[in-house]
């Protein structure tokens, strides 16, 4: 899966470059390179790697208009280079090294969807280089493949393995390797951001590859690939059920209204706010708004109340238990990633099918797939290859006193809320709950769809860009200056401080609201505005 605003820049560096600008205190300090030094990394010898190319990007100042700000960014060497260690395996790297005022650190970025391109990165890799940061990312080794369409992998199983679990790690030796090679120097410090596909690398490297990072920060994890597909599908299939079924915007529209009036009258939500603070808490029932005296736009036929229960509860097994996870009320949005895309066929398929295409060949036909029946073939052929997120233990990440944030929007309909705090939990099973105390934390973010976007405050992330993050002496207001100081500083991120901005003018701040580490909550002191965070308290 990929990020919501991650997609909206793949085609424009310019547009992914879009953070808080501190080009003046990057100029200022050591490590300066040059034009001729980038030059050099051509020549650069690596093993199973190539160099392709290694170019200067000039530095771009802060520009203004009638039409907004545009930030700039420092100078930076832009590497970018293929490792084939193995038949089949051809692995993308690109990495952007500031000419001047490096600060010692390596920030490995993850990718979207089924990878296949390094623009997913950028949105990380802008916030990294204005920290100046030596910022790489990867295409995960699927390319040709897009983050929305895999069905270039079929037959391909070493590039499976490659965008399952390897190509992280691949990603991370290659740009240290390359870093040292440019600075003379190793990294002092090392972290990864990444959200989605992005979010699964990030937990892949924490169990897997504990010596990697210092601090990883990742969002919407998927945690469990092959099923979190099936729910994709599963949703698309009963959207096409019969003619009646697809639930239209309007549908949505009254469903996420009567959702969050129920939440309300439950307790689970607060007045005037458009979103729900604790869906896991909320049981709603679509079945209230089924039509009693014909179809109208405001009441459910019989047939869109199935759509809308089988998207609440997910896949479920043949005597109708969960199989899997379901979306949560307040979760009914059209738009981007919302429910109206898990009902929209991309190139007449359901979104994100290719990987059924591994498994059954290029001929395969979702309307032929039976859960209860195909499942567990899909499992057993890709399960060992992709689902090692589901497996494996942070035991080591956190004896080596490494930091872990984890956050998802609980209105997230393309990885399920629930299995990131079943991670969670199981972890701390695993590990105790004062080691995850000192090394690991997860956050809800009421209303947020897939790794941002949504009615609820979406800002707290400077390595997403939506919208770029004022500059902030407070690392409370962002998840990646709060792993840092955690990571360096042992200041453990009690709160972070999310902020929603004004669609209509995006420097306006509508509302700023707390996010707790799990399991506690933000909860209203009585007194003080809701759009205030200084209103409400993690208990």
């Amino acid at each position: 899966m990929t990020g919501t605003k991650t997609l909206i820049a793949l085609s424009a560096m310019a547009a992914a470059l879009a953070a808080p600008s501190t080009v003046a205190a990057h100029e200022a300090s050591g490590d300066a390179r040059s034009a001729e030094d980038c030059s050099a990394l051509s020549g650069l010898r690596l093993d199973d790697a190539v160099i392709e190319s290694a170019e200067l990007v000039p530095a771009q100042d802060d520009q203004r208009s009638l039409m907004g700000d545009t930030p700039g960014y420092p100078a930076f060497c832009r590497v970018v280079a293929r490792v084939r260690s193995a038949p089949d395996s051809d692995i993308g790297v690109e990495i952007w090294l500031p000419l001047q005022g490096w600060e010692g650190v390596f920030h490995g970025n993850g990718s979207g969807g089924f990878a296949g391109t390094f623009t997913t990165g950028y949105s990380g890799m802008a916030d990294g280089l204005r920290r100046g940061f030596a910022t790489a990312t990867t295409d995960a080794g699927t390319a040709p493949a897009s983050p929305l369409e895999g069905d270039a992998l079929i037959g391909s199983p070493r590039k499976w393995r490659d965008w399952g679990r390897l190509s992280t790690n691949v990603m991370t030796e290659t740009g240290k390797a390359i870093t040292r090679a440019f600075y003379g120097r190793e990294a002092g410090r090392s972290y990864y951001t990444g959200c989605s596909t992005g979010g699964q690398q990030g937990l892949i490297e924490a169990m897997f590859y504990p010596d990697d990072y210092d601090g990883i920060l990742v969002g919407a994890p998927v945690i469990h690939r092959t099923w979190g597909h099936a729910a994709v599908l599963w949703d698309y299939a009963a959207a096409h059920r019969t003619p009646g079924s697809f639930l239209s915007d309007t549908k949505l529209k009254l469903l996420n209204r009567a959702a969050i009036s129920t939440c309300w009258a439950q307790g689970h939500a607060l007045a005037g706010d458009s979103f729900i603070s604790d869906p896991m808490a909320c049981d709603f029932d679509p079945g209230v708004l089924q039509c009693q005296a014909g179809a109208s736009d405001s009441c459910l036929t019989d047939e869109e109340v199935a759509t809308a229960r089988a998207f609440y509860s997910g896949p479920t097994n043949a005597d109708g238990s969960p199989a899997y996870y379901g979306w949560l009320p307040g979760s009914e949005v059209p738009g981007l990633f919302g429910w109206s895309f898990l009902q929209t066929p991309i190139n007449d398929q359901p979104p994100f099918s290719g990987l059924f295409k591994w498994v059954h060949g290029a001929s395969w036909d979702w309307r032929n797939f039976d859960f209860h029946r195909n499942m567990p073939l899909v499992h057993d052929r890709l399960g060992p290859i992709v689902n090692d997120a589901t497996r494996g233990s942070l035991g080591e990440f956190a004896a080596r006193g490494r930091k872990l944030m984890i956050y998802h929007g609980l209105a997230d309909t393309l990885v399920a809320p629930g299995q990131s705090v079943d991670f969670f939990n199981r972890q701390t099973a695993g590990i105790g709950e004062a080691a995850m105390a000192e090394s690991a934390r997860l956050y809800l973010a009421p209303g947020v769809m897939h790794c941002g976007g949504g009615t609820g405050p979406d800002a707290f992330n400077a390595t997403l860009g939506i919208p770029p993050l004022p500059p902030s002496d407070d690392p409370r207001h962002d998840m990646f200056s709060a792993l840092i100081a955690w990571t360096e500083r042992g200041e453990a991120p009690e709160e972070i401080i999310a902020t929603r901005f004004s669609t209509a003018d995006p420097s306006e701040i509508e509302m700023q609201r707390p996010l707790c580490p799990y399991p506690k909550q933000a909860r209203y002191r009585g007194v003080g505005s809701t759009l205030a965070p200084a209103s409400f308290e993690c208990r």
